[in-house]
């Protein structure tokens, strides 16, 4: 199935046209999320027995990718539905059917959301300020604060997770669960009027003692790093499908830059268009040199994971380096495509202004720089020695 047939143009482009009202407005892109829906694109991961599109993650980057191109805020909420079902599909693929029943939900509707970062917690899935309390019977009880929490106005299922401290002989133990829509013990927060993503709604969610039962508790892990497929699989999907949405941040923008340069002509150069000057047209090749480089990179990691590649100890490092490099190329692009377009793209309500806001998230995104490169340099020199 052809990216276009998914997605197709008048689609995208009805998408495009209510980006700067939900942005204006910092209002949830429900439109977008019922004509997505109606395309069937939330199932690009459920497999065809189910109802979905049964595809893998190297065309879930590209259809990522088109959708940023219009509305990277919808793209980037849409990312985190699709975190847990390509998880799902990536330990599947892998002979792990512990959340098969994600794909199965998803096939009937259900929308998922990704409600693991905590305020103050660098260790992102090696640790958690969560309380996991364990109940009679097998469940937890779930206390702590989640931010970022993207669909928040909407989702129907939450994954959360958190620690039981008491666990292994008081080493403690990371506690993985899903919560309902219908869950008493939780409440989200009106508190998302942020610079840019604004239409994401990446709400503040408090967990106060919310039950998650048995059956819906799918890992139990060590704190810490591991090697549990379920760590590989959320790294490798949220890295690949986050660095997708700003390769099409940034993919807009060269798009904006040129027709921007082709539109303005030059005072002092006679009314040449400035797509003739030297020094712009430096600045817009540098800019499309950079997204040349990413876009292989992108489609290969993506590809590996599809194909089980066994990249051993430089996996991590691999799906790192490609978001550092997607979140920083995109930022890269849409500053140089704003310095070739003139002052009117600094004006409130241009999609490149709206861009420049939207593209700063990057860097807030696990794994960050500092991260990055660390894991980057434990894999090629070894940790550093203690002293």
């Amino acid at each position: 199935m052809m990216m276009d047939e998914i997605l197709p143009d008048r689609l995208l482009e009805r998408i495009r046209s209510r980006a700067a009202g939900y942005d204006r407005d910092n209002s949830f892109f429900h439109e977008d999320l019922d004509e997505l829906r109606d395309a069937g694109y939330l199932k690009i991961f459920v497999p065809a027995s189910d109802g979905g599109l049964g595809l893998g993650l190297e065309a879930a980057t590209q259809l990522q990718r088109r959708l940023a191109t219009a509305a990277p805020a919808t793209a980037l909420a849409i990312n985190m539905h699709l975190v847990w079902t390509g998880v799902a599909h990536v330990l599947a693929a892998r002979g792990d059917h512990s959340l098969n029943f994600v794909l199965s939900e998803a096939g009937e509707g259900e929308l998922y959301a990704f409600g693991n970062s905590e305020a103050g917690n660098d260790a992102v899935l090696f640790d958690s300020i969560t309380e996991a309390r364990p109940q009679p019977g097998g469940g937890y009880s779930f206390t702590g604060r989640k931010i970022f929490t993207s669909l928040a106005p909407v989702w129907t299922r939450l994954g959360i997770f958190g620690k039981d401290s008491e666990a292994r002989d008081g080493e403690g133990e990371l506690v993985h669960g899903f919560i309902h829509r219908d869950t008493p013990g939780y409440r989200i927060l009106d508190d998302w009027n942020t610079l840019g993503m604004r239409a994401s709604q990446s709400c503040t969610t408090v967990l106060e003692g919310a039950y998650v039962p048995p059956e819906r508790i799918f890992r139990k892990l060590p704190v810490g790093p591991n090697a549990d497929p379920l760590i590989f699989a959320i790294f490798a999907c949220f890295e690949t499908l986050l660095a997708a949405v700003y390769t099409g941040i940034g993919e807009r923008a060269l798009e904006l830059g040129v027709q921007a340069v082709k539109r303005r002509t030059s005072l002092k150069n006679d009314g040449r268009l400035y797509s003739q000057d030297p020094d712009i047209r430096w600045k817009v090749s540098a800019g499309a040199m950079s997204l040349e480089r990413l876009y292989p990179q992108l489609q290969l990691i993506a590809r590996d994971v599809d194909a089980k590649v066994d990249h051993g100890s430089q996996w991590f490092p691999k799906l790192v380096s490609l978001k550092v490099n997607a979140t920083e190329t995109a930022r890269e692009v849409v500053d140089l495509a704003i310095r070739v377009s003139g002052g009117s793209s600094y004006f409130q309500g241009s999609e490149l202004e709206r861009l420049y806001r939207d593209v700063l998230a990057g860097m807030f995104h696990p794994s960050d720089d500092e991260s990055a490169h660390n894991t980057v340099a434990n894999a090629w020199l070894g940790p550093l020695e203690s002293f």
